[in-house]
């Protein structure tokens, strides 16, 4: 059924919300205030540390200006300016319309899917990449984090690492990633999964993981972004459903052939060990099986 009624904790009217507090903001909140007001159409493309630069002022600012309108963070605004600047249906899928056919949507599902993973492969570093094979093989133990969207991304990874013989463990709980990060050390590789790069959760557990001496490495989306400045190692991926919707599937679709890029990479890279352990895992498995 169709949505009839505003949910209370949905913001909207972003632009009028700066309109009604211009006057009384200091210096700095009024500029990142103006450069949103002026710019929504380029900032629900943007990541927060973007806005941060173009308006000449701290990423803490800009969260803190998005908090005084009402929202939780930079994320919040992003959606809320889309939903005031687009059409509803791009919230479902863009270049999608009311009269396609069912046709035309799987013309344009896969055709997007398609094109995210095009752009991904010629966005994947593959110096960054052997870097991150390097550093896992070095390491003696892998932490994953991933969460909402995410979190299948991160379980998903670790499966098929323990599958070669690695040593991983998924934090898809924002409680548990914290307490994860702060526990790591030189010995540790710590692999963050997030398509924004902005999501506080993960960007707090490897912040403290970096701290604490691991090697971080990231799989996100083409940009800058937060995250960029807690990471050792940087795996790109490009999906254009950044513009409006963070919870798609091309950014999943994106994330998941990097990490069986990685995967792969790392089992050629100890060919017989993974080779082993893939024989001992299937044995293992074969008796789930009826």
């Amino acid at each position: 059924m169709a949505e009839t009624t505003q949910s209370p904790n949905r913001l909207t009217n972003v632009i009028e919300r700066i309109a009604a507090i211009r006057a009384d903001l200091a210096p700095t909140a009024g500029r990142i205030a103006d450069f949103i007001a002026q710019n929504a159409a380029d900032v629900v493309h943007m990541s927060v540390t973007e806005v941060a630069e173009r308006a000449g002022a701290s990423e803490g600012s800009v969260v803190g200006l998005c908090q005084q309108l009402g929202a939780r963070g930079f994320q919040q605004i992003k959606i809320a300016l889309a939903r005031d600047l687009v059409q509803p249906v791009q919230f479902i899928q863009e270049d999608l319309n009311p009269a396609d056919g069912l046709a035309d949507v799987v013309a344009k599902i896969f055709g997007a899917d398609l094109r995210a993973l095009q752009d991904t492969q010629n966005a994947l570093d593959i110096g960054e990449l052997a870097r991150a094979v390097e550093a896992i093989r070095k390491a003696k133990r892998i932490e994953v984090f991933g969460i909402g969207s995410a979190a299948p991304i991160a379980e998903d990874a670790t499966y098929r690492l323990l599958r070669i013989g690695i040593n991983a463990r998924a934090s898809v709980d924002s409680h548990v990633q914290a307490i994860t990060g702060s526990l790591c050390d030189r010995d540790v590789a710590v692999l963050t999964i997030s398509h924004s790069g902005s999501t506080i959760e993960t960007l707090t557990a490897t912040k403290l993981a970096k701290e604490a001496g691991a090697t971080t490495i990231a799989v996100t989306n083409f940009g800058r972004s937060p995250l960029l400045s807690h990471t050792d190692i940087v795996l790109h991926t490009l999906a254009r459903e950044t513009q409006f919707r963070t919870e798609a599937m091309t950014s999943r679709i994106a994330q998941l052939a990097v990490i069986d890029t990685l995967i792969a990479a790392l089992a050629l890279a100890d060919y017989e060990r993974a080779v082993s352990t893939i024989n001992k895992t299937f044995d293992v498995l074969s008796i789930k099986r009826v």
